[in-house]
């Protein structure tokens, strides 16, 4: 990849509590384009998101955003550098409403209620359905639906990164096409996104650079342009194969 990355994570080692899952993680993450963290169920993918997120604490290793180490640095101050988290399973409040969901995430600006009105604009410009449902209890809504308020809740404070874990998560694939739209076009913006996935055609469509995990230790690093075989990166990420064979 060309150009200096915004998150660069290297040999990181985490957890919880003394229970280690991730042993040995490196990847990066550049502005204005998609990493996709792959693998199977316990391979460290979440637990590698919530390292970053500083909701995990790091054994060992590095995490440097934006040229400067935020090892130490607790997880309110990461989101006023910039970095938002939207964690899996459409985590919303479900008997607001959708336009409360999505000014909460905004709250980190320090703006007026009519600042963050107008702020909220730019959402429901990207994602007009939440326009149309604004005054509608979250927890009405389709889960695809919920994914947009989801998402839309972490924009709100205006990131540099994003992150994404399985936003795909239990939606139909039409639906899944269309929140993958949404994440070309943030990127497509200069955001640079992290995402964590299953199901990696809808992944690989959209990423950049895809970084396979399992056991919690990295078994490809490859820019998406250098993968010839999708189905053999499938096997990849199952633990079917590994890089070399």
């Amino acid at each position: 990849m060309s150009g200096q990355s915004l998150l660069k994570v290297e040999a990181l080692a985490t957890g919880y509590g003394d229970l280690r899952v991730v042993w040995d993680v490196s990847f990066e993450v550049w502005p204005g384009q998609v990493t996709a963290l792959l693998g199977r169920n316990g391979s460290g993918k979440t637990t590698s998101l919530r390292a970053v997120a500083g909701l995990n604490p790091l054994h060992s290793g590095s995490i440097v955003y934006d040229g400067r180490p935020i090892d130490s640095l607790p997880a309110q101050r990461r989101v006023r550098a910039g970095i938002s988290y939207v964690q899996e399973g459409k985590r919303i409040f479900r008997q607001q409403t959708v336009e409360e969901n999505v000014l909460l995430g905004g709250y980190a600006l320090g703006l007026r209620r009519s600042a963050l009105a107008k702020e909220a604009e730019r959402i429901y410009d990207l994602f007009p359905i939440l326009r149309e449902k604004r005054r509608h209890a979250a927890g009405s809504l389709s889960g695809g639906q919920q994914q947009m308020v989801a998402i839309g809740q972490a924009l709100m404070a205006r990131p540099k990164l994003l992150m994404l874990d399985e936003p795909s998560g239990g939606l139909a694939p039409s639906v899944v096409a269309e929140v993958m739209a949404r994440v070309a076009e943030l990127k497509e913006s200069g955001l640079a996104i992290l995402l964590v996935e299953q199901a990696v055609d809808a992944a690989v469509a959209v990423a950049d650079h895809v970084t396979v995990l399992d056991v919690g230790k990295v078994t490809l690093n490859s820019p998406v342009a250098d993968i010839k075989d999708i189905n053999h990166l499938k096997d990849i990420c199952m633990g079917r194969r590994t890089e070399e064979a």
